[in-house]
Formats: structure tokens, sequence, C-alpha cells
């Protein structure tokens, strides 16, 4: 999952939300750095990569992706599904997107300085130019594919990568259809705990 999928997952609370944004920019162990429910948000962002990461359909979905850039896969599906999620946004939340992403820039630019230094780095401008909102259109996603490529250390082997998208547009979309509601579901019963 990338952004958009991790941010609607743990829409619940500003605190979930926030530490589930956080989650890509925090490795290790979690101490005491974090208050209890913005670690919350951190372990459900790693129980949602683990879930996703181990479930057939999304198996399914990075084996649509062509040979060459099979290594890069859970990069592109992690994209492409929120691409789908932006794209059927109100078949799963009844908050429009616009009103959903501006409040997931305001808890990140208010709470600026709870952020790690890469993410703060790059939330005003994912507010500025609508990171995630854009992932509803195919220009967007490419160019954040092209924007990530640049920091692979083998060169940029996410370059004109959207056409992976574009090749296999519809079976990619009947695997997020199908995985979406399980993950809403893992997502849902962490809550729950």
């Amino acid at each position: 999952m990338n952004f958009l999928a991790h941010a609607f997952l743990a829409r619940d609370s500003t605190d979930l939300l926030l530490g589930s944004m956080m989650g890509d920019f925090v490795k290790g162990p979690l101490d005491d750095h974090y208050a209890p429910a913005i670690r919350r948000g951190l372990i459900l962002h790693r129980g949602v990569d683990t879930y996703t990461d181990a479930h057939a359909l999304v198996a399914r979905s990075r084996a649509r992706i062509s040979p060459p850039r099979r290594r890069y896969a859970g990069i592109l599906v992690d994209l492409f599904y929120d691409h789908y999620l932006a794209r059927h946004w109100s078949d799963y939340a009844a908050t429009p997107l616009e009103e959903f992403t501006a409040h997931v820039y305001s808890t990140l630019l208010e709470r600026r300085d709870l952020l790690p230094e890469r993410l703060q780095a790059i939330a005003s401008n994912m507010a500025r130019t609508d990171w995630l909102g854009s992932y509803r259109e195919m220009g967007a996603v490419g160019e954040a594919l092209d924007r990530i490529g640049t920091r692979l250390k083998r060169g940029n082997a996410l370059l004109d990568s959207v056409e992976e998208l574009l090749a296999n547009y519809q079976g990619l979309e009947q695997d997020f259809r199908a995985f979406f509601p399980e993950v809403m579901r893992f997502a849902q019963g962490y809550a729950r705990e």
C-alpha cells in the first residue's frame, strides 16, 4: 500500500493516521519517542504492509508486471492500488476525496514537528501539489513513479513504468477491487483491538 491507502486505513483517528503516514520513514524498533496512539499507527502501517505483501491477490498483481520491471513490482503495485482507490473513492468512503486529502495534509502540516525529517521535507510539497488526490490521474502516477525511480541506486528503472498500468489496467483493477475490502477488514480488526 502507498500513502493514500495507508491514510485511508487509519482514518478513524488523527494520531493513528499520523503514525500510519510516518510508517515508511520510521525504521527499526519503536521506542517511547512517539505517543502510544502514534505508535499504534506505525504498527498498523507495518501490519498492513505485511498483510499486503503476503496476500495472494497482491502476488497476482505483482506477477502481471513485465519481467524487466518485476524486481520493482511491489513499488508499482502499491502506487497502482492508490490510483484505483482514488478513482473508486466513493465506493469506499462517504467523505469526498478532496475533503479527506485536505484533512491528511492539514494533519501533517499542523503536526510537522512530530514527523521524521524526510517526511517533514516533503509534507508541504505533498499538500501543495495534492499528491494523494492526483493519483486519480494516470499522468500523476507516471510522474510519481519517475520521481521514486530517481532514488534507486541502479539507475531509474521506474522511468516510464506507468506503461505497466496501461498494459494491465483491467486485471490490476480486478485484483485491487477484490483485495481492498479484505485489507479494510484487516485494518478495522486492528483498530478494534
